[in-house]
């Protein structure tokens, strides 16, 4: 199965909130739950060799959601960044963040930053951070850059717009995983997924195991990618 597998996973983590509330728990501890699985699977597809995962981490959307949980879920990023990132980088893989960074507190920028800075000659998997981001965001940025930097409209195609984007260097997604049942892409790397085989779970992410990946991954060794030529 090994050299079928993708090259680029991406995970959109769902259901954190609704694993504490079935639990009787704060939402803040359905979070920390999903963190400690998060660095299960990073450590499961980087056994797996596969080189690139994105995380979508927290969303564009996800500062409209009460600013109680908001401030708690900064507080315990600020933690995790710092001590999750250390583990990390003992196990040699790479920490990339995309998204935006204007609106992060300073505490967490530099954490963020650092986290990049100690892991960026790592040689494991690159665990793309997408925080604070959002597809359709990232596109406008890429497209106000082509711009600013006088770009020929004659010169503009797909791999160079592909060099604007957050994702510039890392190949496009293969595989997509959304936990927590919905079936909706929720505005996560829309130029990336354009050909990207999908698979969806009602698991919630914190129950999330590397069983259920090993699955994802199967399922994806099954499939006929033909992109689009037939």
């Amino acid at each position: 199965m090994e050299h079928n597998l993708p090259k680029h996973v991406a995970i959109i983590m769902d259901g954190n909130r609704r694993w504490a509330e079935k639990r009787g728990l704060p939402r803040i501890e359905g979070h920390r739950a999903g963190a400690n699985t998060a660095l299960e699977i990073i450590k499961h597809l980087n056994s797996k060799s596969v080189p690139y995962v994105t995380l979508y981490s927290f969303s564009t959307e996800n500062w409209n959601r009460p600013a109680e949980e908001v401030s708690e879920l900064m507080h315990m990023l600020e933690q995790y960044i710092a001590r999750e990132s250390r583990k990390l980088d003992k196990m040699g893989f790479r920490i990339k963040h995309i998204g935006r960074m204007d609106r992060l507190s300073p505490k967490l920028t530099r954490g963020i930053e650092q986290a990049v800075k100690n892991t960026e000659t790592n040689t494991g998997i690159t665990v793309n951070l997408a925080f604070d981001y959002g597809g359709r965001s990232e596109i406008v940025e890429a497209a106000k850059r082509i711009i600013a930097d006088g770009v020929p409209a004659e010169d503009i195609d797909e791999n160079l717009f592909s060099s604007y984007l957050y994702t510039s260097g890392i190949p496009d997604v293969d595989l997509l995983v959304r936990t927590g049942g919905e079936l909706r892409l929720s505005n996560f790397l829309m130029w990336q997924l354009a050909y990207s085989e999908l698979f969806f779970t009602s698991v919630l992410w914190p129950d999330f195991k590397p069983e259920q990946m090993t699955a994802a991954l199967s399922a994806f060794t099954t499939r006929e990618r033909r992109f689009g030529g037939e």
